[in-house]
């Protein structure tokens, strides 16, 4: 199959007052397009760490990261945030919307920014998305006037803007209860269905069992018997 993610011999390091300390040790990970994927382990294992490896919020201190054909260790800053909104939606667990625009805008953000669509098309084309997430009705609202669950809809429309290939979601489903969670989940399922290739730390082991691939992470490595 067609892979979009592949890490080798990933390493991070980050140097503290007591010394270094590594936060991966030795990782490597290949996952194939269309791919739906969990990332689990507990609190301070890495994988958040991990997700922004892949996502080049972060670097590695050693270790080779492919993504989507990239070798996003040859990126400078700018041309790292120029691939980024072209290639990965990521959607945070507290949606991380800019309170002070309505949903619509918040949409269009990524397109602004990266100049993907016709000025003229970026509002029709936010307002589809938004509708594909059952949010039509509440575009011209601020976040503040919409629900968790409304607003970590309108972080995936957001996510969605630039149509990327890959979704990175860092507890996606953490701050909503167990039945928006589960809307939320149905709605990535669909998204996989579509094509796009989705990977999802949770702490959610119920969540994680019905996602198809799970990779377990402890203490900075990727582990078979976690």
């Amino acid at each position: 199959m067609d892979e979009i993610i592949r890490i080798e011999h990933l390493n991070k390091e980050y140097a503290t007052g007591a010394g270094s300390v590594r936060v991966l040790d030795d990782v490597s990970l290949n996952v194939n397009r269309g791919e739906f994927v969990a990332v689990v382990g507990p609190s301070g294992s890495g994988k958040s760490t991990l997700i922004n490896m892949l996502t080049g919020i972060d670097r590695p201190t050693s270790g080779a990261v492919q993504v989507a054909g990239t070798d996003l260790n040859a990126l400078n800053e700018n041309q790292m945030a120029r691939w980024r909104g072209r290639h990965i939606g990521v959607i945070f667990q507290f949606f991380q919307l800019l309170p002070t625009l309505t949903i619509l805008e918040n949409v269009m953000l990524p397109m602004d920014f990266c100049n993907t669509y016709p000025v003229g098309a970026r509002r029709a084309k936010a307002l589809h998305l938004l509708e594909q997430v059952g949010l039509g009705d509440q575009a011209h609202k601020l976040p503040s006037a919409v629900s968790g669950g409304q607003q970590q809809r309108a972080a995936i429309a957001r996510a969605l803007a630039n149509d990327p290939p890959l979704l990175m979601g860092d507890e996606p489903t953490g701050n909503l209860d167990s039945k928006t969670a589960a809307q939320i989940f149905a709605l990535f399922e669909d998204l996989t269905r579509q094509g796009k290739t989705l990977v999802m730390v949770t702490h959610d082991r119920e969540l994680a069992a019905r996602i198809p691939r799970v990779v377990a992470v402890q203490d900075g490595r990727i582990c078979s018997k976690c």
